[in-house]
């Protein structure tokens, strides 16, 4: 019989019949929210390129500023929904902060001289729902940090 002290491991059968674990359904529905967001983020970034380099802009260092910015932004963001799926608990904190940056795009969208309350309605709803699944318990637990090496 194997001893536990010794870093055995004790074979149960309700443990074989379990599942070792299972993804929740709010993780799942936070990553595909912040993998729609990060399509989206993409396809800003390389319309911005293709406006780059087919229109042209007042100030080159703005427009190129902007793009370079644009792409880092789609990096970060699908990088994020890498750690999701591999439920790294920076993730949350990741997803947490494009969530508010998102939400102060949302804001500027319904005031000034160009106001689109559309997108940023557009912008609002889903940062204001992927916010609250990344703090949600089940989400925490799902994505837990660990000191385990195998699992980095």
């Amino acid at each position: 019989m194997p001893d536990p002290r010794n870093g055995d491991r004790v074979a149960s059968d309700s443990a074989a019949t379990t599942p070792v674990s299972r993804r929740p359904a709010l993780l799942i529905v936070l990553t595909v929210l912040v993998a729609l967001e990060a399509v989206l983020v993409l396809a800003v970034a390389v319309w911005l390129l293709i406006d780059l380099l087919t229109v042209r802009p007042d100030s080159y260092p703005s427009a190129v500023a902007i793009t370079v910015l644009a792409f880092l932004a789609a990096v970060w963001v699908v990088a994020t929904v890498v750690a999701l799926v591999r439920r790294r608990s920076w993730a949350r904190a990741s997803t947490v902060t494009i969530q508010i940056l998102q939400l102060a795009v949302a804001v500027g969208c319904f005031e000034g001289l160009y106001a689109r309350p559309d997108l940023g309605w557009a912008l609002l709803v889903p940062a204001v729902v992927a916010g609250v699944l990344a703090v949600l318990p089940s989400v925490v637990r799902a994505t837990p940090r660990t000191t385990d090496p195998e699992q980095h």
